[in-house]
């Protein structure tokens, strides 16, 4: 069955001809119902043309696709195969970071690519004009959908998927490798019988032989990685020297590397006939890789691929290992997800891995049976071979894994509270019966019924009714006693908008709280006004920094013994013996990272840590803007930008100018210029003399001119002013830049008189009392803050003699 006979106009759009048998199968399925589909089918049985039939489908019905990746580094490969839609005329667009998001757009895709995350916090936010794109879709393809018995990342895709049906009912179309209780996925996304698929082993298109081959486990952890290595070597060797492929997973982009290079060694020794030094040809095209180590592994056969790679780097060696050049690849598990690069040998040398945020974790039963699933070369192997090699302990647990499959789970359970907490939060539910109701949507319901006793089903209306009662005491939810309605707080919106955990958001509130709990209210005297003692920036950037690192986000962070030194090394002087030493290990990257001067031995986690803080830093500026004050929230903000610029806290408000990044930041701040202001002030020419391109300098002034600027006007401000007297006076910020949010505040000797918050165009007149008190002299400071912007507040001083 040719692709051009059944579409026609969509033939190009697929990276084969004809349709293999199981694809066949399938489609009737697929394009001429409109039924939700779940197919579950081997591991490179083809089911991405499954998901591109469901795709030209609504294509051609004028409709909108969403496809949903489980991984973000395969977000971006799929953009790229999909090319070939965009060659049709189809726009397809990977949906990122908040930051990153085009709205228009997304908006006029007919392709959307987004992981459950994404997706996640789209449908949380899909009532705003920046998301609403995500009520306009007709079809969802769910790209591995066993993906929903991942731990914590399971949970999110069950809900997910439960309201985008719930926001805009659109088609379903599942797709899975083999998986026993298919029919369970199925009842859950109400896919009938005629449109669900079971594809056995025998779709397969070459048969897998798999197995479990233990080592000698030592007591040191590097020393074992060797002993590992030695045994997929041992492993793969017989089919290298048949001329066959092997694929060795590794836990991490560094073991990649390391595997290879020793790898090379090893197959010298044993004389192992491979690699492609005598090729002129390949030896040229080696050239065009950009990593240096990879150049010269390629022309012994070895070579590595990992998410860290260049686009370039990756691509070639993709290439090159289904020519026949690279004969041994080693990679992590990402390349088992994405791409369909086979091997007639299959070894995966790591059952556990380092994740910087959960520490030493075991690799998923899912992404094993992914990895096996890779061996197998059609039209070349009539057998693949997959091996798992682990520690004698863990033999039985591998062996029953291959043996028996794995039966989809649900792990909404594990997460309930804050899950409901983001239904309440939206308004979808609002009592009790409506949480039973939204229960029912969920694969967590269906599992329920399939093995109550498992999952405590007898009870789970109490259990709801406790999860209730916890959220309300925890104050992220408001239940009226008489009638059981539910409503949202404050608190749980904000722990919705910013996807955090409940323990987090729960640190943020008790934050809030202890700066809001350090005001005093001055008694009224002699017909005064009352004032009020507080004072925003009494909080220090450390607040934000420990309040972050002791987020429930990095509760499994570890620290190892070799990185002890260096923390103790960036947090020496500071109060830190009431935190773990995982926490103390966040603190110091977080430190380091604002002072862009990371220490190497905690440089291998930084980043996914920098990432996570810089959202969360964020988050928390949200909840200090809701409940203390916009001087408070700016703080958070130039805190979040020097975590990610790396940059001095003299010269984070360069950050704030398109163009500006921490190096240029960096150079402008050693010529004195610290704020936006500066630039503007010194002009094009002024910046060409500190040493930027003309070029460069007209977009840095432009940028500098499109944010506020601030001058404020004390006006007729006495000098002096006597015992017992009161005047009213008035002081006027003007902003002559470009508008924006603003918090206002007045002080005197540090008594916060008036606080404003207000958007500021153009100039706002702030009443300010000076009244002949005790004291011999009158400190009046007025303070402009910027909440959204990461500017150092504007501050200007009046001195008024008692007299």
């Amino acid at each position: 069955m040719e692709v051009a006979e059944v579409l026609p106009e969509f033939a190009d759009a697929f990276a084969f001809e004809e349709f293999n048998r199981m694809q066949r199968e399938a489609l009737p399925g697929l394009l001429e119902s409109e039924d939700n589909v779940v197919a579950s089918a081997p591991t490179a049985s083809g089911k991405t043309a499954l998901a591109e039939l469901a795709i030209c489908k609504a294509l051609a019905d004028d409709g909108t696709a969403l496809f949903i990746a489980p991984l973000r580094a395969l977000t971006n490969e799929k953009e790229d195969d999909w090319d070939r839609f965009e060659d049709l005329d189809y726009s397809v667009y990977v949906v990122t970071g908040e930051r990153d998001l085009n709205p228009r757009r997304a908006r006029r895709a007919d392709i959307l690519v987004m992981t459950p995350e994404k997706l996640d916090s789209a449908t949380r936010k899909h009532d705003s004009r920046r998301y609403d794109f995500v009520t306009d879709i007709d079809v969802c393809v769910i790209d591995e959908v066993h993906l929903l018995d991942a731990d914590r990342r399971g949970s999110v895709l069950e809900v997910t998927i439960s309201r985008l049906r719930r926001l805009c009912d659109p088609r379903v179309v599942a797709l899975s490798a083999t998986m026993p209780n298919v029919d369970d996925v199925a009842a859950w996304l109400d896919a009938p019988e005629e449109t669900t698929f079971e594809f056995g082993d025998e779709y397969r298109p070459v048969d897998l032989k798999s197995g479990v081959k233990t080592y000698t486990h030592g007591d040191n952890a590097f020393a074992d990685k060797y002993r590992r290595l030695y045994r997929a070597l041992d492993l793969a060797e017989p089919h290298l020297r048949e001329d066959g492929q092997a694929l060795v997973f590794v836990s991490s982009r560094q073991d990649t590397v390391q595997a290879a290079k020793k790898a090379r060694d090893e197959i010298a020794e044993r004389d192992i006939p491979m690699g492609a030094r005598g090729d002129y040809d390949f030896h040229t095209d080696a050239k065009e890789l950009d990593d240096a180590t990879l150049r010269k592994s390629v022309l012994d056969g070895v070579a590595f691929h990992h998410a860290g790679l260049s686009k370039n780097d990756r691509d070639l060696v993709e290439e090159w290992f289904k020519e026949g050049h690279v004969e041994l690849l080693f990679s992590t598990s990402t390349l088992a997800w994405g791409v369909n690069l086979p091997a007639r040998c299959v070894v995966i040398r790591d059952t556990k891995y380092h994740d910087p945020l959960e520490g030493e974790v075991d690799m998923s039963p899912l992404d094993v049976l992914q990895m096996l699933g890779r061996a197998g070369r059609p039209g070349y192997d009539d057998v693949g071979y997959g091996w798992v090699v682990c520690d004698g302990a863990d033999a039985d647990k591998y062996r029953r894994l291959l043996r028996d499959g794995k039966e989809i789970e649900s792990r909404l359970a594990e997460s309930l509270e804050t899950h409901l907490n983001a239904e309440i939060a939206m308004g979808t539910i609002t009592d009790l019966e409506e949480v039973m109701d939204w229960l029912e949507t969920t694969f967590y319901y269906v599992r329920g019924q399939s093995k109550p006793e498992a999952y405590d089903f007898p009870n789970l209306r109490e259990r709801v009714r406790n999860c209730l009662e916890d959220l309300v005491g925890r104050g992220f939810v408001e239940m009226d006693a008489d009638d059981l309605s539910i409503e949202p707080t404050a608190r749980g919106k904000l722990a919705s908008e910013y996807y955090l955990r409940l323990e987090t958001a729960a640190g943020f509130a008790e934050l809030c709280d202890r700066v809001e709990s350090s005001e005093a209210t001055a008694s009224p005297r002699n017909g005064e006004r009352r004032s009020r003692e507080r004072d925003e920036t009494a909080l220090e950037t450390g607040d934000i920094l420990e309040t972050v690192a002791t987020a429930e986000e990095f509760d499994s962070v570890s620290a190892r013994q070799s990185e002890r030194d260096a923390i103790n090394a960036v947090l020496v002087g500071q109060e830190t013996d009431d935190l773990e030493a995982g926490q103390r290990k966040v603190l110091a990257i977080l430190r380091g990272a604002a002072d862009g001067s990371t220490p190497s031995e905690l440089a291998s986690d930084a980043w996914v840590i920098r990432r996570n803080a810089t959202r969360l830093v964020s988050a928390l500026g949200a909840f200090l803007d809701r409940f203390v004050g916009p001087h408070a929230a700016n703080l958070a903000r130039r805190v979040e930008a020097r975590i990610e610029n790396g940059v001095a806290e003299d010269a984070v408000g360069l950050t704030a100018i398109d163009g500006v990044g921490p190096g240029r930041a960096s150079k402008l701040a050693r010529e004195g210029l610290s704020a936006p202001g500066d630039i503007v002030e010194i002009g094009v020419e002024g910046l060409v003399d500190a040493g930027l391109s003309e070029g460069v300098a007209e977009r840095v002034y432009e940028g500098a001119q499109s944010l506020p600027a601030l001058e404020i006007d004390w006006g007729e401000f006495p000098e002096t002013i006597a015992t017992g007297e009161n005047e009213v006076c008035e002081v006027t910020v003007r902003n002559v830049g470009e508008p924006a949010r603003a918090g206002i505040r007045v002080t005197v000797n540090g008594v916060e008189m008036t606080s404003t918050n207000s958007y500021l165009r153009d100039a706002d007149t702030v009443p300010v009392g000076v009244f002949g008190a005790d004291a011999d002299v009158l400190e009046y400071t007025v303070s402009v803050a910027f909440p959204e912007e990461p500017l150092v507040p504007i501050v200007s001083s009046q001195t008024v003699d008692v007299v």
